[in-house]
């Protein structure tokens, strides 16, 4: 089988670019691996590729949900799956390009990768007492049995957080284990993995504060306020991505705009941190670190080297 291609890394390190570079030079089209970007009206928040940016390459799994649902990493590995399948039976080549790692495992890994029990009536439980605990004290209670999950996930990540400790509670087995596990599994998908990052992180930080702040230029605030109004729940699962939450609060008069930027950017920093210690702990990744902020030439020598092989050989 056609090896599938992985560009992911942390927000903000060039992974649309060198995406579209390579499924231009391998014949290939790119699988989105992004947990925001399948919300439909999210475009600007989540940094949605857009028709230039794409460059006349197919993108799959951008807009395939209404921002009132939640959608879940198996949902995702399954509805992915199909395009992938898709893909390689026109004699394309796939290529998934995003920063979400349980999405990426997912669909490399198939079925089994998902296949933690859950129950109902134990997450809602758990919800109460992490409302009750607040996002920083059920956290801590997690990482004294899984320091290696809560050190990826921030406070107010509830769904994660509730999910790992679901886990926990229905196997007596962390989901880091489970996810360890899992990967042992021979996976479904041969793949290559490539991901991205800066050697100096304060370039890195310095390019998220400036992603950040043109996304209140390009009309963040008004794509929240566009959803709000079309009914969707400040609470909603979609609505609890960075970006999307801060500027909530600042519509409804909890903080200004300049604090909400300064938040967006803040969390996407943060977020940034836990990608790249998600990733540390991989074996089956090499890595590509810019030196500088990369231009077209950059991303087209880097795309030659991973298409031809030699990056990895290197």
């Amino acid at each position: 089988m056609t090896e599938l291609l992985v560009i992911t890394g942390p927000t903000a390190t060039g992974k649309t670019a060198l995406g579209v570079a390579l499924a231009r030079l391998t014949d290939g089209e790119v699988v989105s691996a992004d947990s925001m970007q399948i919300y439909r009206g999210m475009d600007v928040g989540t940094a949605k590729p857009t028709p230039a940016e794409m460059d006349g390459i197919p993108h799959h799994m951008l807009d395939v949900a209404d921002p009132r649902e939640s959608f879940s990493a198996a949902r995702y590995a399954a509805m992915a799956d199909r395009c992938v399948q898709d893909i390689l039976r026109r004699g394309k080549r796939p290529i998934l390009v995003g920063g979400t790692g349980l999405y990426i495992d997912g669909l490399l890994r198939g079925a089994d990768y998902a296949a933690a029990p859950s129950d109902p009536d134990v997450r809602r439980a758990i919800e109460a007492e992490y409302d009750a605990l607040g996002g920083e004290g059920f956290r801590q209670k997690l990482a004294a049995v899984d320091p290696q999950r809560a050190a990826t996930l921030h406070p107010r990540d509830k769904k994660r957080l509730v999910r790992a400790w679901e886990v926990y509670a229905l196997t007596g087995e962390t989901i880091s284990r489970h996810d360890e596990r899992s990967r042992s599994i021979p996976g479904r998908y041969p793949a290559r993995t490539v991901a991205l990052d800066f050697a100096d992180r304060q370039t890195l930080y310095d390019r998220i504060d400036r992603r950040a702040r043109a996304m209140f230029e390009a009309g963040l605030v008004q794509e929240v306020r566009a959803l709000l109004d079309a009914g969707v729940d400040a609470g909603a699962t979609a609505m609890q991505a960075i970006g999307y939450k801060e500027v909530a609060a600042y519509l409804a008069g909890t903080c200004s705009l300049n604090e909400a930027v300064d938040a967006v950017c803040r969390a996407s920093r943060r977020y940034a941190k836990r990608q790249l210690t998600w990733l540390r702990g991989r074996q089956d990744v090499r890595w590509l670190r810019w030196r500088t902020e990369p231009g077209r030439e950059d991303i087209l020598a880097a795309a030659d080297a991973i298409a031809d092989g030699s990056f990895f050989s290197a």
